[in-house]
């Protein structure tokens, strides 16, 4: 069971054309034909989930996309955070790729990045549930300085003060 259209004619013999004749004449339709089937009516109802079968996460929640078709919300939700780790990996090689107080720079998620003017502040650059145009990101992070997490802390709380070729930096832009 399950098999394609191609598959049955390679077993028996039949051109794919062949095939779709006999199911047609037979009223049987493919596992693919009845799943399309499904989720045209459940489009049409308005449904905005649906549950089916995802090749990499079983059984599982479709959402309905805006191009007008379903999408596993596992797999949906493992593009973004592909997505967002990407943008966030170039933004940390654009900003020197350490931290600028202490060199850390083994682990991309501790890396944090820290606005100089909170003032300035438009945005968080890894703001939950947010998803930003590199441009917008970039725009962002030439605010910042890249620090780790311990050092970002330190800064915030007063214990430790940017390194001075980092604030002279920032001034003139060149000077790094």
């Amino acid at each position: 069971g399950g098999m394609t259209i191609a598959q049955i004619a390679r077993e028996c013999g039949l051109s794919t054309g062949t095939v779709r004749l006999w199911l047609r004449r037979h009223g049987l339709r493919t596992r693919a034909a009845r799943q399309a089937d499904a989720v045209r009516a459940a489009r049409q109802s308005g449904l905005l989930t649906v549950t089916r079968l995802c090749r990499s996460h079983g059984e599982t929640e479709f959402v309905l996309e805006g191009r007008g078709y379903y999408r596993c919300k596992r797999c949906r939700a493992a593009g973004v955070a592909r997505h967002r780790r990407k943008l966030k990996a170039m933004l940390i090689a654009e900003a020197g790729g350490q931290c600028c107080v202490c060199g850390y720079d083994r682990f991309a998620c501790a890396l944090e990045f820290h606005h100089l003017d909170r003032d300035d502040k438009r945005l968080e650059i890894s703001a939950n549930g947010v998803t930003l145009s590199l441009a917008a990101l970039r725009e962002e992070a030439r605010k910042c300085v890249l620090v780790c997490s311990n050092c970002h802390a330190e800064v915030e709380s007063g214990v430790t003060k940017l390194p001075v070729r980092v604030l002279t930096a920032i001034e003139t832009p060149n000077a790094l």
